[in-house]
């Protein structure tokens, strides 16, 4: 069985529909979104719409959970140390992303569960039970077993990141693999990302698109924090807003 996980999508149509045309390309058969759906890119409704439109299952992410339960943002940004500037910029995209989802969309998003597992494979977002936290690249197999371990499967997937990786482990937990993002990469390369899991052979694909056409749907779309996006899409890497 061939899987694709489509993750990080972020708002960003432009990449969202290069990765929908190589999906037609690879043909998997079945199609899993790891969250963070809408938050931060120039076309959050679209994104949601086209998600809800394709069936396709998936899981909360930390973004979407921002978006639904306010709170949670507040419940992590008290324990960050990142400085009040970062979280008074997403605040001010989270209130403009939640008013143009509208309260519809936001209800099916709150429908959304933290885990989805299927024979052999299971995906979270960060990690069980928060899509908050995710291991840091650098965590070893211990680490890693003793955070995705209880969930019983051999292969588990998240996002979270936006930098993909995959990681061979030893024991009844054969591999952990980090998918990257769809909309916004944090590893250098600009390019789309996502993954294909045939049986349990994982492979990560990187998917061209226009970022010219994104950049200047960011610019027109008039949400907060367009500008913030831009620079990040340019860089393929995290930025301070």
């Amino acid at each position: 069985m061939l899987v694709a996980v489509v993750s990080d999508i972020h708002g960003n149509l432009t990449a969202f529909e290069a990765v929908l045309a190589d999906l037609r390309r690879t043909s998997p058969d079945l199609v899993l979104h790891g969250g963070d759906l809408a938050d931060g890119g120039s076309s959050p409704v679209a994104i949601v719409d086209r998600i809800r439109d394709l069936g396709w299952q998936g899981v909360m992410g930390n973004t979407d959970e921002m978006l639904v339960r306010p709170s949670s943002l507040e419940d992590f940004a008290n324990q960050s140390s990142g400085p009040p500037a970062l979280w008074s910029a997403i605040r001010r995209v989270a209130l403009a992303t939640i008013s143009e989802l509208g309260e519809e969309r936001l209800a099916w998003m709150r429908g959304l569960p933290r885990v989805t597992t299927m024979p052999g494979f299971t995906l979270v977002h960060a990690s069980p039970g928060n899509c908050w936290h995710a291991p840091a690249a650098e965590a070893t197999n211990g680490e890693l077993e003793a955070i995705y371990g209880s969930l019983g499967t051999p292969i588990v997937a998240f996002g979270h990141t936006h930098r993909p990786a995959i990681r061979k482990m030893t024991g009844p937990l054969k591999q952990v693999i980090n998918t990257g993002s769809v909309g916004l990469p944090y590893d250098g390369d600009p390019r789309a990302c996502y993954l294909l899991l045939d049986g349990t052979i994982p492979s990560i694909r990187r998917v061209e698109y226009s970022m010219e056409k994104e950049l200047k749907a960011l610019s027109s779309c008039g949400l907060p924090g367009a500008e913030w996006t831009a620079r990040m899409l340019r860089t393929s890497s995290p930025l301070m807003p």
